[in-house]
């Protein structure tokens, strides 16, 4: 996933906004575009006769899976960190402007901050693997190299 250029994609955490599933938004376009199809074909009927045939027991979740993929399009982000996208609760972004950095790798306390432990779940400790590049190289040749979306901490 290299090949990015936009400092502006550079979320506070260190999180790059272009490798969003919610920014870049072609998962919301094409959740949208299935549920279309689907109640175009009226597929929940064709659904609920499948989920009777054992071969096709699967089906019976196909109400839960429409519902997933209402929940994929409304991650839909129009706006990457910097310009006010993502969580409205976000502490990283509050704290670091509160503080007046670019962003967390200005802060000495960015290792332990407790502010970033809610990303862990879904991102490991990716962001903090990008923000210590980010001290130690600078964002435009961050930039350059390897951004981290997931890793497994050690």
């Amino acid at each position: 996933m290299n090949n990015k250029e936009d400092k502006n994609l550079i979320a506070y955490c260190g999180l790059y906004c272009g490798d969003c599933i919610g920014y870049r938004q072609k998962a919301a376009d094409l959740a949208r575009d299935l549920r279309k199809e689907l109640r175009e074909t009226k597929f929940d009927k064709t659904a609920e006769y499948l989920a009777t045939i054992p071969f096709f027991a699967t089906y019976r979740n196909y109400k839960e899976c429409y519902e997933v993929l209402g929940e994929l399009v409304k991650m839909r982000c129009k706006k990457a960190c910097r310009g006010g996208g993502g969580p409205p609760f976000c502490k990283m972004r509050k704290c670091a402007q509160k503080k007046g950095f670019e962003g967390c790798w200005e802060c000495d306390e960015f290792e332990t901050c407790e502010k970033l432990d809610f990303l862990k779940p879904n991102h490991g400790d990716a962001h903090v693997k990008n923000l210590r590049r980010i001290k130690k190289k600078g964002v435009d040749e961050f930039l350059k190299g390897k951004i981290d979306w997931y890793s497994k901490p050690k």
